[in-house]
């Protein structure tokens, strides 16, 4: 039997959708709602392992080990292709490097991007950015690819480098990661549908568009980004925003009127829950499992 590659997979979902729409989940409950709204390749964000499962800010605080949690726990229970935030790929060296890839294989990531800013790293949509050297970079890519234990597992190079060196420096760092053995390329911060284009052009693999809330890019449609060339479309955080924002207003009102009556029709009902987690399917296996204990 050919063994099941999850690279694989996000790269047929590739053929099958252009572009490709991959959302955000935060934890596996959110990746099994992304699959069940028809997705087909959902993401795992460094700055929301961070605020999410840990409670602090995207500044390279959190670790491997942190992140490949939460890879787990989504790749345990949902078999949609999980493109995974490796930030700089969690240490200085080519064997942190090495190790990330192997690691993100083995929890069943299907893809990762790593990126070229400094350790000490802060959101891409954030001022103040500091980026290592080009070459820094491509040994980054080569050390990534090297590792790979499946050939598919894919390996998306980040820049960061358009708010910091311009547009044409950006570029030519994206060409030196594609020559590196970079699958795909992912501008960060883009400010105008033109760039997607001029990249795509350049690179000739695809382009990822990060379609962030409240960030430097704007909101644009999956029409739009298509006309630029764009093979990926990604949503890091829309649903965690929105979880946040409803989980605040629930806490609010509780506190504020001593019950949680008038913000029950906000929330998911309890069959709802039930549906989503399969949770009778797993009643049915304990209710089957209780009745044989009976009958002995």
């Amino acid at each position: 039997m050919s063994q099941y590659s999850a690279g694989a997979a996000f790269r047929k979902a590739m053929q099958e959708e252009s572009p490709l729409q991959v959302v955000g989940a935060i934890n596996a409950n959110h990746a099994l709602l992304a699959k069940r709204a028809g997705f087909k390749a959902i993401y795992l964000s460094g700055g929301g392992v961070a605020a999410g499962s840990l409670g602090l800010p995207d500044l390279g605080i959190s670790n491997l080990d942190d992140v490949l949690t939460d890879v787990r726990r989504i790749t345990d229970v949902c078999d949609l292709p999980l493109l995974v935030d490796v930030d700089t790929g969690f240490g200085s060296s080519a064997f942190n490097v090495a190790r990330t890839v192997k690691s993100m294989i083995k929890f069943g990531a299907a893809a990762m991007h790593i990126e070229d800013q400094v350790g000490a790293k802060r959101c891409g949509h954030r001022p103040g950015k500091e980026i290592v050297s080009k070459q820094e970079m491509v040994d980054r890519v080569k050390a990534a690819v090297d590792a790979r234990t499946d050939e598919n597992f894919v390996i998306m190079a980040r820049t960061d480098a358009l708010a910091v060196e311009g547009l044409e420096a950006a570029i030519d760092r994206a060409l030196a990661c594609v020559e590196a053995g970079a699958d795909m390329i992912f501008p960060e911060a883009i400010t105008q549908l033109d760039m997607y284009k001029q990249f795509a052009n350049a690179v000739k693999v695809p382009i990822l568009a990060n379609i962030t809330e409240f960030g430097s890019t704007p909101l644009y449609t999956v029409e739009e980004l298509a006309s630029a060339d764009v093979g990926l479309v990604l949503y890091p955080l829309s649903a965690f925003r929105a979880m946040n924002k409803a989980a605040e207003n629930v806490y609010t009102a509780i506190r504020r009127d001593g019950t949680q009556k008038n913000v029950v029709d906000t929330m998911q009902t309890r069959m709802e829950l039930y549906e989503r987690i399969n949770y009778h399917d797993f009643e049915q296996k304990l209710d089957a499992l209780f009745a044989q204990q009976k009958n002995k």
